[in-house]
């Protein structure tokens, strides 16, 4: 029975850490879109701005899961980071974005966010 509390309070923990993840995500990417609007910066700058939201995203989330499962909080952090990197693709994919930019750019995508969320969880 203990077994079944640890295993629903690390997937709780993971749940919370996922939605922090996305509110975060939301709120810097919006306000991303008014900096874009209001200044006149270029795609190169936009795309760094877009990374630096993911990887402040999944560090947030990384932490708050580290907080809640007390152990192997680095290894739960790169499992945030992986789990939010594959809802974004889905996201991305079910909005009809097209393009992902490259296997390249998928590849530093999926880095991110798992270095994020390991970082976060190692610093809880």
């Amino acid at each position: 029975m203990e077994k079944i509390r640890w295993n629903r309070r690390r997937i709780l923990s993971l749940v919370k850490g996922l939605l922090a993840a996305y509110a975060v995500t939301a709120g810097l990417l919006m306000l991303l879109a008014l900096v874009i609007l209001q200044l006149n910066v270029s795609e190169g700058t936009v795309a760094a701005g877009v990374m630096v939201i993911y990887l402040l995203s999944c560090f947030l989330g990384g932490f708050l899961l580290g907080k809640g499962v007390g152990k192997n909080k680095f290894l739960w952090g790169v499992i945030l980071g992986a789990v939010y990197f594959v809802l974004l693709m889905i996201l991305s994919a079910a909005a009809g974005s097209g393009s992902f930019g490259g296997a390249g750019r998928i590849f530093s995508t999926f880095l991110l966010c798992c270095a994020g969320g390991m970082a976060g969880g190692m610093l809880a």
